[in-house]
């Protein structure tokens, strides 16, 4: 199968290193620092199909975690971009991660990736205390004391159902059930920062049906809205960016009360609305599942590439658009000056907060 991987990628050696002392702030909080990683979501945290063979749409069904782009541990950076493999080149003891193929309630494959194939954001309370239960669980976890990425990326079912439920999936509806979740999180995970990747454009699936009898009839099962006539593409596009606009609405301080909690949003596929594209100008269907709707293990590793230099970015200056197509941009390293992943505190001033590396 195509993948894409970044060997022997590498940063300056100090931001690499642990802090000297365990951090008690989440905006003094080093990449290194990081001890255990999890995720909530749907199909595309499971990684449905990212390991299919073309012309194998029943492999969709199969949820290849261990590509995950956000929480998948199958392969070394190496070969296969996530933003655990990256992570591990900081923190090799990484835990949490998930690893070859099966479900949510399989230990074994999926450990802290709680995410559930068909989920919506009101699937998301039910996540996020599953996930709370699993860490309790573990004997590798230590809740009090051990630093916790999670990450969440969710709406793709939200959207697909929007045009039939307009008033239950709202963008408000979306907003508030995200923000439960991360509440829910905020009240029992100590030593947390939750990275929520924003809302993708679905209007791009379009561009991908145009001419492909195999893949429109797909998406006519998938997601259904994506096939309503009276539902344009801007139309889509219009909603999509209501439920981006709400989601930066969890962003006005109720998550940053105390220094042991806080919430990042990556913005990086808010603006993007075409698919990638081949040389001669057609979507490039390598990027994606079978069904041109998952993510291949090819373009989880594109997307996991985007997500770390989206993450690195300070708030207030991260990317709303990436190019998907394009791999000649680096994969970037945490600034020097501030070697912390970037929060709404540490990325308005970060000398507050700055504590020394491990020797």
């Amino acid at each position: 199968l195509k993948d894409y991987g970044i060997p022997n990628w590498t940063c300056d050696p100090d931001v690499m290193k642990k802090s000297k002392t365990k951090p008690m702030s989440v905006h003094s909080l080093r990449y290194a620092d990081i001890d255990v990683i999890a995720a909530l979501g749907d199909s595309l945290t499971a990684a449905n199909g990212a390991g299919a063979t073309v012309n194998d749409p029943i492999a969709v069904l199969i949820q290849y975690r261990g590509l995950a782009f956000g929480i998948g541990g199958d392969k070394t950076l190496d070969e296969h971009i996530t933003l655990t493999n990256i992570l591990r080149k900081f923190n090799p003891d990484l835990f949490g991660y998930s690893t070859g193929t099966g479900s949510a309630n399989v230990w074994k494959t999926a450990k802290l990736n709680a995410a559930i194939p068909g989920a919506e954001s009101s699937d998301l309370v039910g996540q996020a205390n599953d996930l709370i239960r699993r860490m309790k669980d573990h004997p590798e976890v230590d809740i009090k004391n051990q630093w916790k990425l999670v990450h969440i990326f969710i709406g793709g079912n939200d959207m697909c159902d929007w045009c039939d439920y307009p008033d239950v999936v709202s963008a408000e509806h979306f907003r508030d059930n995200i923000g439960a979740a991360v509440q829910i999180l905020k009240d029992n995970l100590p030593k947390t920062i939750v990275v929520l990747v924003g809302m993708l454009d679905l209007s791009l699936l379009r561009k991908i049906d145009k001419g492909k009898y195999f893949c429109d009839a797909l998406h006519t099962f998938e997601c259904p809205c994506e096939q309503e006539l009276n539902f344009p593409d801007s139309d889509i596009s219009a909603e999509c960016k209501k439920y981006m606009a709400t989601e930066q609405d969890l962003m006005d301080g109720r998550f940053d009360t105390t220094d042991d909690f806080s919430l990042v949003i990556l913005p990086f596929f808010e603006d993007i609305n075409t698919p990638p594209m081949t040389p001669d100008g057609e979507p490039d269907l390598s990027f994606f599942a079978p069904d041109c709707f998952h993510f291949s293990a090819y373009g989880h590793a594109v997307v996991a590439k985007t997500l770390w230099n989206n993450l690195v970015q300070p708030v207030g200056m991260k990317d709303r658009w990436a190019n998907l197509t394009d791999l000649t941009p680096p994969l970037n390293c945490p600034d020097k000056e501030c070697p912390f992943i970037r929060t709404t505190k540490n990325s308005v001033d970060c000398k507050p907060y700055m504590t020394p590396a491990a020797n």
